[in-house]
């Protein structure tokens, strides 16, 4: 019997199989990226004390995957820290230009420093928020009279939210969308929905963040 092409050329055989391996790697890693899980470097002070510039953070792709591929929006928890899309800035201008105040975009903007946006997740659709005096309050069917919501998720003086809250707002929560804050609400520390990016529509979400995995002497689950 003849030798086969890959017997007479060994060599051409192992280049094969560490381009079908190399290419292996990286569908499996562009798959897990997209699908699965994402990790990000925190950039800048606006979650202190619960997260620091350079911490580097994990976050849950596989629920908003799952999410959409059941036809649905996902949907995060109260209190959650969630990285999500910034608002393309150009589809802005042009929706704003046809008369829209406040349009809804999910379109990612390229090659940007600021493209994605880590806050935490503090009202729904339909709730009010209240910020008055350094309090953040909600109010909703279930808390007609408000609830204050940091007294839930400041678990000491160096973890969650910040005891004070700076600004002045009162607004209704538009349906499909989040109000976010960053955990340092004191002047102009954390840019969010109190201060001028505005609420978060749902289709905006990469995912939930679920651990910081560096520095390594820090890492905890969220």
């Amino acid at each position: 019997m003849e030798p086969t092409f890959f017997q007479k050329h060994p060599l051409f055989k192992d280049i094969l199989s560490l381009g079908i391996f190399v290419l292996a790697i990286v569908l499996g890693t562009l798959f897990l990226n997209t699908y699965i899980y994402r990790s990000y470097n925190v950039v800048g002070v606006s979650m202190e004390n619960t997260l620091h510039n350079d911490d580097r953070v994990v976050v849950n792709r596989a629920a908003v995957s799952w999410a959409h591929f059941t036809g649905n929006e996902y949907i995060p928890e109260r209190g959650q820290v969630i990285v999500f899309v910034n608002e393309d800035e150009d589809a802005v201008k042009a929706y704003q230009a046809q008369g829209v105040a406040h349009p809804t975009t999910c379109t990612v903007p390229p090659n940007k420093s600021d493209q994605y946006i880590i806050k935490r997740v503090i009202a729904f659709p339909g709730e009010r928020v209240v910020v008055k005096d350094g309090v953040m309050t909600i109010y909703n069917d279930e808390h007609p009279d408000g609830f204050i919501y940091d007294n839930e998720w400041r678990t000491s003086d160096t973890d969650g939210p910040k005891k004070y809250t700076s600004g002045e707002v009162d607004m209704i929560v538009p349906q499909g969308e989040l109000f976010v804050s960053g955990d340092n609400r004191e002047g102009s520390n954390s840019w969010d929905s109190r201060n001028g990016l505005g609420t978060i529509p749902y289709c905006r979400i990469i995912g939930p963040v679920i651990l910081r995995l560096f520095p390594f002497d820090k890492i905890r689950g969220f």
